[in-house]
């Protein structure tokens, strides 16, 4: 009974340890398993994104250290290195209806109270345009360009559907300041309308953008145009108006503005409204400010050389049925020098007849009138140009600016041509080192240049370019008030006024012309709407200002000789 008992209590026990031990080692095959499982899934799902990457989704591109260190896009700025554009990196608002991720609704609370919350931070949106887009469900932006503080409230309002990314931007440290010369990028990254598309290659590639692009404008310069010209506009409740400072010599424009302006920060469709460059994109008959080109062909051509010569002017002329007359009697004879003083149109057209429509119409060719003007922006609009040889009358018409129209910037250059020793070169935008100004065409002898830097300054110490004349800054040019084109004829209400200067006229550096686009008689302009009365007292003002800024300080003892002109002025003299 003992050994049997034992015998039995041993194979018990031998039991119980052959099935802990079978356990034990199950559930380390078990545990084994489970691990080459997760490594396994983990190896699948790695293989899975590899594929994935390389069949679907791009994989990220290498940068180099420098490259990853750029900013996305590059650097514009004044030629003194003042920065009009940059990049930077912003905050946008953005609805996510999915932001839940239920299934439900978009937002916690009812889209109308949502909208009221966010108009209290941006006064400028509108509520209930706002409440339909959050009640639609469509997703997108609701603002660009946020500033911290409010991004902050925005995430304060507790709403998960209004995501804050934040993303690169263009900024224009400026505001309004040069944005027609600048233009803005869009949404897409890409430059629109000025210099942004003209240079939105180089800004963006990474070999480049580094080097910030320099401009011809200076801040300064530009500034002060810009508010000359809103000011004239304002006083003569004119419906825009157009301005430029020109280098005379390498064609480097110093400031270029056309008002209306529009903000580059925020592109709206107000702002959309107001990106046609007046200055180089539309074209107007600019009226007399032509006539001392047209006296500069005939002095070159050798048709003029007595200025002391009289031509008829006290009553029109008689042209195939047409009329050529002056704004009222300037008197039985005037010389070229008195012409020009009082913008005689008739004894203008005399001269040009003598000329002669062919060699007038090569002056023309020879300044770029009859191509689109030469500068870097994209808008350049296309004269107004008769095509084939031009009759007599039409050459009589166009010397004394109508028949004919062109841009602003296409004067500008011509003045340039008339007083630079007579040399056209094109204007440009970029800024251009001491002696990269480009050789440019021979227009006029240098002897005809400097004759009418005479007869310009004229103009502003005896004719109708006196309120230009600025104290000490020897200002010369010539007026121009021109009839725009309507129905049937010329629109005796609407008028373009311009007046296009230079100065110092003893050593000509700048031309500045400013041009206002239907100003009215008002108060500030005596109640008369020609060129003499607003257009001039701009570039009086104008030249002052920006004198000093450009290294040209005021001296009353110096001056262009006219000596040998006065006499023919006798009853103009102080």
């Amino acid at each position: 009974m003992t050994a049997i008992t034992v015998s039995t209590a041993f194979s018990s026990g031998r039991v119980q340890l052959v099935n802990v031990r079978q356990l034990s080692l199950l559930t380390a095959r078990l545990r084994v398993l489970w691990v080459a499982g997760v490594f396994t899934l983990v190896a699948l799902a790695a293989l899975a994104r590899i594929a994935v990457l390389g069949l679907v989704e791009q994989a990220p591109r290498p940068q180099s250290m420098s490259e990853a260190l750029l900013p996305p896009r590059g650097e514009i700025t004044d030629r003194n290195g003042v920065p009009l554009a940059r990049a930077f990196p912003a905050y946008a608002l953005w609805f996510n209806p999915e932001a839940l991720g239920d299934g439900g609704s978009a937002l916690v609370r009812s889209p109308g109270e949502v909208a009221a919350e966010l108009a209290k931070i941006f006064p400028d949106m509108d509520r209930t345009r706002l409440a339909a887009r959050l009640k639609s469900g469509k997703p997108g932006y609701l603002r660009r360009r946020l500033l911290p503080e409010e991004a902050n409230r925005v995430q304060a309002i507790g709403e998960l559907a209004l995501e804050i990314p934040r993303e690169n931007d263009r900024y224009y440290p400026q505001g309004s300041m040069a944005a027609h010369v600048l233009g803005y990028v869009g949404s897409d990254g890409v430059g629109r309308v000025g210099m942004e598309a003209v240079l939105d290659k180089q800004l963006r590639d990474p070999a480049l953008r580094g080097q910030p692009a320099s401009l011809s404008i200076d801040v300064r310069v530009q500034g002060a145009l810009e508010d000359e010209l809103r000011q004239g506009m304002l006083a003569t409740d004119a419906v825009g108006s157009a301005g430029i400072v020109l280098d005379v010599d390498s064609g480097e424009v110093l400031a270029l503005a056309s008002l209306p302006e529009f903000n580059p920060n925020q592109i709206d469709a107000k702002g959309a409204s107001m990106m046609f460059n007046r200055m180089t994109n539309q074209v107007y008959e600019l009226g007399s400010t032509f006539k001392p080109l047209t006296i500069a062909s005939a002095i070159d051509a050798g048709v003029v050389t007595d200025l002391s010569r009289r031509y008829p002017s006290g009553a029109p002329l008689h042209i195939g049925g047409f009329l050529i007359r002056d704004s009222h009697n300037l008197g039985p004879s005037l010389n070229v020098p008195e012409a020009l003083i009082h913008s005689s149109n008739i004894v203008t057209a005399q001269v040009a007849d003598l000329l002669g429509a062919k060699a007038l119409r090569q002056t023309m060719v020879d300044l770029g009138m009859n191509e689109r003007p030469y500068i870097e922006l994209p808008a350049r609009g296309f004269p107004i140009w008769a095509k084939g040889e031009w009759p007599r009358l039409r050459a009589m018409t166009v010397s004394y600016g109508h028949g004919i129209a062109v841009t602003p910037l296409h004067l500008a250059s011509a003045y340039a041509t008339l007083v630079n020793g007579g040399i056209w070169r094109p204007a440009t935008l970029h800024k251009l080192a001491p002696g990269q100004a480009p050789r440019g065409r021979r227009v006029f002898k240098s002897s005809t240049s400097s004759r009418m830097r005479q007869l310009l300054r004229m103009i502003a110490v005896y004719g109708t370019g006196r309120s230009a004349n600025a104290p000490g800054f020897r200002v010369g040019g010539k007026t121009g008030s021109a009839e725009k084109p309507g129905h049937g004829g010329y629109n005796r209400s609407s008028v373009v006024a311009t007046f296009a200067a230079v100065f110092p006229m003893d050593r000509p550096r700048y031309v500045v012309l400013v041009m206002l686009d239907e100003p009215k008689g008002t108060a500030a302009s005596s109640y008369q709407r020609t060129a003499a009365w607003n257009a001039a007292p701009i570039v009086g003002k104008l030249v002052p200002r920006i004198g000093p800024m450009l290294g040209i300080q005021p001296d009353e003892t110096r001056d262009i000789d006219l000596s040998d002109l006065k006499p023919l002025v006798a009853g103009d003299k102080e």
